[in-house]
């Protein structure tokens, strides 16, 4: 082995051939820079998962923690659309009365309502039981 990794001085065997010129490289060498290689590709390709992963607890926990808020935020929202819908109802009705109030065409009939006055050619009916038992 000593022989193949020592140049040849004679760059011609005996033979009559030209030697062919191999170059030796050990192999134990080449190993371990693989495996250091590899070894910082694997650290590195770990690191990035942990730090993924610590990413990925953090968005669950506060994603966790939303949930309730997001609840209580749409039970607001509904008991605040039950009441503009009754405010609603509400202003429908009080612009209907106001639009009565000012129709002329129901101007008596408003001011009967309101004074409990009956008009000069109207009487006043009182049902009386005559008849207890």
């Amino acid at each position: 082995m000593s022989a193949l990794r020592k140049p040849l001085e004679n760059p011609t065997a005996p033979s009559g051939r030209p030697a062919s010129r191999r170059r030796v490289v050990p192999r134990g060498k080449r190993r371990p820079q693989r495996r250091n290689q590899y070894k910082g590709v694997a650290v590195e390709t770990g690191l990035k998962v942990m730090v993924n992963g610590v990413l990925s607890v953090a968005a669950i926990a506060t994603l966790a923690n939303l949930f309730p808020y997001y609840w209580s935020q749409q039970s607001k929202l509904q008991e605040l659309r039950s009441q503009v819908r009754s405010t609603e109802q509400e202003v429908a009705e009080l612009q209907n009365n106001f639009n009565r109030s000012f129709d002329p065409t129901q101007a008596g009939s408003v001011m009967q309502e309101q004074s409990g006055r009956l008009a000069p050619n109207q009487r006043r009916v009182v049902l009386t039981n005559q008849n207890p038992q």
